[in-house]
């Protein structure tokens, strides 16, 4: 099995990671995506490379655990994230994870989440129906332990502490995921947006 048998999974990653690049939501390599392509595989970025170019080269495949298929090629060093989400919820099929500027600052000056209510930009998140609902984005820790980092994600979905398609890292950056590369596009999309407003609401004193 290697990476050029998913050629459509690899176009819609590399389009993607293109896009938010150019975005300025994963500089200076930054960033990194995947794709469960089956129940043992998924398609993940390897580490290092410029997600504004991204091309299908720059793709490899890793089973569940995280273990990379061909041992020559680096997976992302968040591979263990990605890997674990595809186990916690099997309609998981794409986990998106972006570096802005404004996940950034509002992990780092906010404690455990961020509230949002009354933008109708919330329902570019799936189970959101109205700018009424309130949405509550869960922060968790930066740790360079991995493992550890990822044992507090899976703690913390057990316990139904994440509520939203996605979480901040504190001092990070955004994750993200969805039925479809599609939806975890929008999802990062929007999410994206909202802490774009609450960012501009922070300086100019609003909240």
């Amino acid at each position: 099995m290697t990476p050029e048998q998913f050629s459509k999974e690899s176009t819609s990653l590399c389009e993607t990671g293109q896009l938010f690049g150019q975005r300025g939501w994963c500089r200076a390599t930054s960033g990194n995506f995947s794709l469960r392509v089956d129940n043992t595989f998924c398609l993940i970025t390897q580490s290092g490379r410029d997600k504004s170019q991204l091309v299908s080269s720059d793709l490899m495949l890793c089973d569940l655990e995280g273990n990379a298929l061909d041992s020559r090629l680096k997976p992302s060093a968040e591979t263990l994230l990605h890997t674990q989400l595809y186990q916690l919820d099997e309609s998981i099929n794409a986990v998106l994870h972006t570096h802005s500027v404004n996940a950034t600052l509002l992990s780092r000056h906010n404690e455990s989440g961020l509230i949002f209510r009354g933008f109708e930009m919330q329902k570019a998140l799936a189970g959101i129906e109205s700018h009424d609902d309130e949405v509550t984005l869960s922060i968790f820790g930066n740790n360079q332990d991995i493992r550890a980092l990822t044992n507090t994600i899976v703690d913390a979905w057990h316990r139904d502490a994440i509520t939203a398609p996605g979480f901040l890292i504190r001092g990070h950056g955004l994750y993200a995921w969805g039925q479809d590369i599609a939806e975890a596009r929008r999802h990062i999309e929007g999410l994206e947006f909202l802490l774009e407003c609450k960012w501009q609401e922070t300086l100019a004193g609003l909240s």
